[in-house]
């Protein structure tokens, strides 16, 4: 005589329970893996330029000099970031401070890189996808093939893919670097406190990207 089948109940908690197991084990994965999607770089090649994207003071603008005083490239570029509203009222008031971007340009003057290879695009930017349009507009004028673009670590992924969207259809190659002078370990994005703020920023900027918008 055959076994008599299992209540339909227990097959259903059983599916529900492999399911369950299945989805934790997935999102484990996913959770994991996040800070390395996230850090994904290219091949280092030479470029006609070295195009260093806005956000922070040094840690980006030195990888680029790093990468032009090597012989990567002939030129820099560095774009420039919104100012602090209150930098017009200041300067009314007599007081000139230099902006983040020219005092870079003095300091990798004297680390050897002519003023002439040292690149400020004029406008301001408040966006990645901002600086991706100056980017396009820049490499067509001089005819560049090629730009390495340097942001940091968990910038990587979305920075290229604005970089790249913007670009499509004119054969301009995106090389995305990270700067070495980030402290980021993506594998272990989760251990530090600033490195999962900015995972857990930067993932859903990303996920709007990936459906259009350009903020």
């Amino acid at each position: 005589m055959p076994p008599a089948a299992p209540p339909r109940g227990g097959v259903l908690r059983r599916v529900l329970l492999i399911c369950t197991l299945a989805g934790l084990a997935g999102g484990a994965y996913v959770f994991d893996h996040l800070g390395v999607y996230l850090s994904r770089e290219d091949p280092l090649v030479k470029a006609d330029a070295v195009y260093i994207l806005a956000g922070t003071r040094m840690l980006r603008p030195l990888e680029g000099a790093d990468l032009v005083l090597a012989g990567y490239a002939p030129l820099l570029v560095m774009t420039r970031d919104t100012s602090d509203p209150a930098m017009p009222i200041v300067a009314e008031r007599g007081h000139v401070i230099e902006a983040d971007v020219e005092r870079a340009r003095d300091i990798f003057a004297n680390m050897g890189i002519p003023r002439d290879r040292i690149l400020i695009p004029p406008r301001p930017h408040d966006s990645t996808a901002d600086e991706a349009i100056t980017l396009r507009e820049l490499a067509l004028a001089h005819g560049w093939r090629r730009v390495i673009v340097v942001t940091s670590t968990f910038h990587l992924t979305r920075a290229g893919f604005a970089m790249r969207r913007e670009l499509a259809g004119t054969n301009v190659e995106v090389v995305m670097r990270k700067s070495r002078y980030d402290p980021s370990v993506p594998e272990h994005w989760w251990r530090g406190r600033a490195e999962a703020r900015w995972v857990m920023s930067e993932l859903p900027k990303l996920i709007a990207y990936r459906f259009g918008m350009r903020a």
